[in-house]
């Protein structure tokens, strides 16, 4: 396969009508040449303009290359190095593969077999890169991944069912508040779960319209609708073999529910604009805020597809219900902050520390991990203060934004949350800003179960 940009070619031979061949050659084909004519000019090319691939020759001036393969290797051990010789021997070419050639070439040399070669190898290359990185990156988000940090009983027993179920291949239903963790738990069940050394690919249900999901979800055929100039693959067939998370799958439209089932049930799906059957073998993590089983009875949701997801249920417990984990969660948070912010550790005054237990965080684990990287990279201070935290900073617009679904009730127990959360849990004064009775609000923080931290 060709690839997409220019390639650069570190060209070292010390013959200059050589070169100049080579060069107008691949020059000619869309390449990046650059030169060099002996040793040392060739390994200050290589460390200052890191080439896709080298082309060198066997013999220079200043000696034999095979020692500038190992130096070229020692600095990056995948880039392409194709050896060209006027001296073709099988001794020579094995002593050139063990040095770190990838392919060996006899003078004079077919300047379209080597550009070919040269595609080949690039391409190669580029894929070792590519997938090296996303394991890296795997590797460290798997490193991370922990979504039973705490010691209260709440967390303790979702750990308890999680580890039950770990090495099952069922569908799994996460279902809990925005921000709580579901999308950390569904990623830590396919890193320990049976498809772990497949990929894991996640998509939220929400914002899209049928349409798009669809077109995402399933990939279309070229000229399945306006815009679709090529064929284009979907998640399911990226997940092959491992595991889809969908996010928010309540608002997956109704008209597009009894595909997905077909999915689940018979393995098989079509792209947009195709007609014929494509195989698919995942595991489905599915997760929602919201009441599947209400959703059905109101007939906004399929019972049957709600039956096919639901195989193994996990909820995912409100940060407010785990009071006692907040200190160790906000700590585990700060020491990530060096690593993706750039700015050095800090850690929490006693203090602050309190603040953060008198607040009833209606956006869970993301909220605490909004308001920490906000304080970080705004205090002067070597520790964060309770005047660094700015809970305000949440509001109920914000609410409502990360959260379109929600029902009105839960708007106004999230509002009188973040109202008493700003008032210190002063339940009269919060009734005073809320504007109505403290006997009212105490009646509301009875209904909505609210325990304010002081009266």
């Amino acid at each position: 396969m060709r690839v997409s940009h220019k390639l650069k070619i570190l060209l070292i031979d010390d013959e200059p009508a050589v070169r100049s061949g080579i060069r107008d050659f691949l020059a000619s084909h869309g390449c990046e040449v650059e030169e060099a004519d002996n040793r040392r000019a060739g390994h200050e090319a290589f460390r200052s303009r890191r080439p896709d691939a080298v082309v060198l020759d066997y013999l220079l001036p200043d000696g034999e290359t095979l020692e500038l393969l190992s130096r070229f290797k020692e600095t990056d051990a995948n880039v392409p190095m194709l050896i060209l010789t006027a001296q073709s021997s099988i001794e020579l070419a094995v002593r050139a593969v063990r040095q770190g050639a990838d392919q060996f070439l006899t003078k004079p040399v077919d300047l379209s077999a080597l550009l070919l070669l040269l595609r080949r190898e690039v391409d190669n290359y580029r894929s070792r890169r590519k997938n090296r990185a996303q394991q890296q990156m795997e590797e460290r988000c798997t490193s991370r991944l922990d979504p039973f940090v705490g010691n209260s009983d709440v967390i303790r027993r979702l750990e308890e069912q999680v580890r039950g179920v770990q090495a099952s291949d069922s569908s799994v239903l996460l279902v809990g508040e925005t921000g709580t963790g579901k999308g950390v738990l569904a990623k830590w069940l396919h890193a320990h779960g049976p498809r772990a050394s497949e990929p894991f690919v996640d998509m939220s249900c929400a914002g899209f319209t049928r349409e798009l999901l669809e077109s995402e979800l399933f990939g279309h055929e070229r000229g399945a609708f306006t815009g679709a100039t090529q064929a284009r693959p979907g998640l399911l067939e990226t997940g092959d073999r491992g595991t889809i998370f969908l996010d928010e799958i309540a608002d997956m439209d109704l008209q597009l529910q009894p595909k997905f089932l077909t999915v689940i049930v018979e393995k098989r799906f079509r792209r947009l604009g195709e007609v014929r059957d494509r195989r698919v073998d995942i595991r489905l993590i599915a997760a929602t805020h919201q009441d599947l089983g209400e959703l059905v009875r109101e007939k906004k949701f399929r019972g049957d597809l709600y039956s096919r997801i639901n195989t193994i249920t996990l909820t995912v417990p409100p940060l407010r219900e785990r009071k006692e984990d907040i200190a160790l969660l906000a700590n585990r948070i700060l020491q990530t902050f060096p690593r993706e912010i750039g700015r050095n550790a800090m850690t929490l005054t006693p203090e602050a520390e309190s603040a953060l237990l008198r607040y009833h965080w209606p956006g869970n684990i993301r909220e605490l991990r909004n308001v920490l990287e906000r304080a970080v990279l705004l205090s002067s201070h070597k520790a964060l203060q309770p005047e660094d935290l700015r809970f305000e900073a949440w509001t109920l617009t914000d609410v409502a934004a990360g959260n379109p679904s929600l029902t009105l009730a839960e708007l106004e127990r999230r509002h009188i949350e973040l109202v008493l959360a700003q008032e210190g849990g002063h339940v009269e004064r919060a009734a005073g800003k809320l504007g109505i009775p403290r006997s009212s609000l105490y009646d509301k923080l009875k209904r909505f179960r609210c325990t304010p931290s002081r009266a």
